[in-house]
């Protein structure tokens, strides 16, 4: 129980840094074109009232126009990565096989070994989450994912191994996304500090460390397909309606006759 506390906290404490960085450093658009009072204080009049750091991160796609992230469009993917429903079913997909089969054995296959997993592997995203976005922070990386849907399925399929590795810098040209390396990697070895004892050495580091670029390259795969599964089946809903609609039009209506 002590070390789900302190992987909390340690997520924790990187996140309050990310959110520091986040508000202290400012986005190029905003430094190179200021604005004055009366046009600012028009904007914010305008612009409805959201919680845009917890709403789900709108999806983009490589063949627009390139706009870099915001700060808080960098905050807000941190926590739909960290708590949003996608990852937690994940995590508790994951938990779930873990204490199926049992590992670590220290937990047990029981509620409270799961809840244990469920809360490590949590922590663990959320520090290797914290890590990515305040590093890509400072090098203007962008770790948001960027579909191809007018691609062939063959090319998809590359996005998203290749972003899995690659990353957006702020002129949109992808290059190694080092802010990735550090989070996943760094966050993997840091947590030995308070991993289980036969969990806490460099070899199952390196295992968690490629587990953590298989699950990146998995949440870059349902990114970029799940749009399209969602539009399938919406479709598949709505077209018996539609033949039925089109099947009462076809019915000739009687009309009475004029003797």
């Amino acid at each position: 129980m002590l070390s789900i506390l302190l992987a909390s906290l340690v997520g924790m404490l990187l996140a309050a840094n990310l959110f520091a960085l986040s508000q202290a450093i400012p986005s190029e658009s905003t430094a190179e074109s200021p604005r004055s009072p009366v046009s600012h204080q028009a904007e914010r009049s305008e612009a409805p009232p959201s919680f845009p750091t917890f709403s789900p991160v709108k999806p983009q796609r490589l063949e627009e126009t390139y706009s870099p992230i915001t700060p808080s469009q960098r905050l807000g993917w941190f926590m739909t990565g960290t708590v949003g429903p996608a990852h937690m079913a994940g995590v508790a997909f994951v938990s779930a096989g873990g204490t199926a089969v049992n590992r670590p054995g220290e937990y047990g296959p029981h509620w409270e070994g799961f809840a244990n997993r469920f809360g490590m592997s949590l922590a663990g995203s959320a520090t290797s989450n914290a890590m990515e976005g305040s590093v890509g922070l400072l090098l203007r990386e962008d770790p948001r994912y960027f579909r191809v849907p007018q691609q062939a399925f063959k090319a998809r399929v590359g996005n998203v191994a290749r972003l899995t590795f690659l990353a957006r810098n702020e002129s949109g040209r992808s290059e190694p996304a080092y802010a990735r390396y550090i989070g996943i990697v760094g966050s993997n070895f840091l947590s030995n500090t308070w991993c289980l004892h036969s969990e806490a050495n460099a070899r199952d580091a390196l295992l968690r460390s490629a587990e953590g670029f298989a699950g990146r390259m998995a949440a870059n795969a349902f990114k970029e397909f799940w749009p399209d599964v969602k539009r399938y089946v919406r479709h598949k809903h709505n077209r018996p309606a539609q033949l039925n609609i089109e099947t009462r039009s076809d019915i000739p209506r009687w009309q009475p006759q004029n003797d």
